[in-house]
């Protein structure tokens, strides 16, 4: 019986790699900044309440998630654009498992950050008696909604991370 050939090795150019990580960057710094700008004052028997997003822990998670996110997205970026300049990778398969494991934890903890965002946002548009809430609503849902394509970004650099895997017969 003949042996089948070895699967086609996919070689993902380090820029590619890198437009990804920079495009995640940009998304959750945009969502931060949504979402920890967000307020609505709103009046309650002649006196003045101001509701902040990090009132709410679900809103407090996806800034939390942010952040982390931001961070892992910020050091693995500059590898990346260590191995772009250089065209060598530093540490060589630690790091290729620091970048796989470390791309899929992000990308799963941003899109339960997005998730617990959205949860908030649907069960706060029944709470709300009249429209008031509506732009404070709409902006939180902008910020998950930012947060949930920096997730697919991220997924997408977990794919390219593991085709630089390095391979185990």
């Amino acid at each position: 019986m003949a042996s089948l050939p070895p699967p086609p090795t996919i070689i993902v150019p380090p820029f590619v790699g890198l437009i990804v990580r920079i495009l995640t960057l940009i998304c959750l710094l945009i969502s931060l900044i949504v979402i920890a700008t967000n307020t609505h004052t709103t009046s309650v028997n002649f006196v003045d309440i101001k509701i902040k997003s990090m009132d709410f822990y679900a809103y407090r998670y996806l800034i939390s998630s942010v952040v982390i996110g931001m961070a892992s997205t910020l050091l693995q970026t500059a590898f990346s654009i260590f191995i772009v300049i250089t065209g060598n990778r530093l540490g060589g398969e630690g790091l290729c498992l620091f970048d796989f494991y470390g791309d899929k934890f992000i990308s799963y903890f941003l899109a339960t950050g997005a998730a617990a965002s959205f949860g908030m946002t649907q069960d706060l548009k029944q709470l709300q008696g009249s429209d008031s809430l509506s732009k404070f609503i709409n902006t939180s849902n902008a910020a998950a909604s930012l947060c949930l394509i920096g997730f697919f970004f991220a997924a997408a650099s977990s794919v390219f991370s593991s085709y630089n895997l390095p391979k185990k017969a």
